[in-house]
């Protein structure tokens, strides 16, 4: 019996092109599961505040300084992540790294005034179930802020080798949509902490 021919050569898989693909599915899946446990934590405080004896809320009148221009310069990194994006979309190395390692710098200054704020709060996770709420929350908050802050410098330094083209660029993409998904969480932490007291809930 003659052996079989062997085939003829085909193209080699291309893989994701742009920022469509598995990895991106794969992203979307992980934050779903954790705004999934953001949401027990936050629906955790609202129950609690709910039926809770008056004192319960250990700050009536929470500080807005500097919790509220520290969640402005969060908030204001997503737009310079974006930017980072958009210039590995443009093939525009200069653009990408401003981008990249400006959202890093305004994470890690985020991150600062954080534990900061923390040094000076006047209780501590112990000191009731508001606080173990509060830090709880807000802890688990920094540990994705420290997982985004990784992520960007891996970024940036890939983009620094120059890994990604406007074709193959679907990690810097889900990468920024994490942290856009962290932002976006603090947003809601924000609201539920430093806001509602004054919208007179819990008190």
């Amino acid at each position: 019996m003659a052996d079989a021919m062997p085939a003829a050569p085909g193209p080699l898989p291309v893989g994701p092109v742009g920022r469509r693909g598995l990895g991106q599915w794969g992203v979307g899946a992980l934050i779903a599961s954790e705004a999934a446990l953001f949401a027990y934590l936050l629906f955790a405080y609202f129950y609690a505040a709910a039926s809770a004896r008056p004192g319960w809320l250990l700050e009536p009148a929470p500080k807005l300084w500097p919790a509220l221009p520290n969640t402005l310069l969060l908030l204001s990194s997503s737009l310079v992540a974006w930017i980072g994006e958009k210039g590995v979309e443009r093939g525009r190395r200069a653009e990408a790294l401003t981008g990249l390692i400006g959202a890093f710098v305004m994470g890690a200054g985020f991150a600062a005034v954080q534990v900061y704020e923390w040094s000076i709060k006047p209780y501590r996770l112990g000191t009731s179930s508001y606080a173990a709420l509060y830090f709880t929350t807000t802890g688990f908050h920094m540990a994705h802020v420290v997982a985004g802050l990784v992520i960007l410098a891996m970024l940036a330094l890939w983009v620094a080798l120059d890994f990604f083209s406007p074709r193959r660029r679907i990690v810097v993409s889900a990468g920024v949509l994490y942290w856009h998904f962290v932002d976006a969480v603090w947003l809601l932490v924000f609201a539920t902490y430093y806001l509602t007291p004054y919208l007179g809930f819990a008190r």
